[in-house]
């Protein structure tokens, strides 16, 4: 089972409203369709108890099981939809991001990237790097600890990961300002 959080967990990690709990907060914040009963179990005393937590929050609504799900759609047949009359075209850009440009934006992607991709492996870089976004001032602070974060991403997640979150950081910055 790889579950996902519902609307109901996402109300309740919310600020204000704390109905379960610190367990069972943890293991929906963790929830992401992703991850297992394997790695929810170092949350508690045994994988039993992590199982039986799980299933408490399936029953009461926090989390879903989109394989569950599948396997009951496939049970019943679905009804066939009517032919279009004209095909659809959809755009299919994988990444359209078209706000605006700023340090706060990036800082934010960066933010981001240090919490997913380092939090969990490398504590100690990740706080280095929390640290360093949060004294950033400016464009070439924010590219040195970019470049840092860069190529630890590349030693862990390969050449073509870095580079598509180099892309996307370059599309956050603001331009260089021209000195005349």
């Amino acid at each position: 089972m790889f579950p996902t959080k519902t609307d109901k967990a996402r109300d309740e990690l919310q600020g204000g409203q704390r109905t379960l709990s610190q367990r069972e907060r943890a293991l929906l914040l963790m929830a992401d369709g992703r991850r297992s009963l394997t790695d929810f179990s170092p949350l508690f005393a045994s994988r039993g108890e992590a199982e039986q937590a799980l299933m408490t929050l399936v029953e009461r609504g926090y989390l879903h099981d989109p394989k569950a799900a599948e396997a009951a759609a496939e049970a019943t047949p679905a009804p066939q939809p009517a032919p279009a009359v004209e095909p659809i075209h959809v755009s299919t850009a994988a990444d359209t991001f078209d706000g605006k440009r700023s340090l706060a934006t990036t800082r934010m992607f960066l933010f981001d990237i240090c919490e997913r991709m380092f939090v969990r492996r490398d504590p100690r870089f990740a706080l280095q790097m929390r640290d360093a976004l949060r004294e950033a001032r400016d464009r070439e602070a924010m590219l040195t600890i970019a470049a840092l974060m860069l190529t630890e991403v590349e030693k862990t997640a390969g050449t073509e990961r870095a580079e598509s979150l180099r892309e996307r950081i370059d599309r956050l910055l603001p331009p260089a300002e021209v000195v005349h």
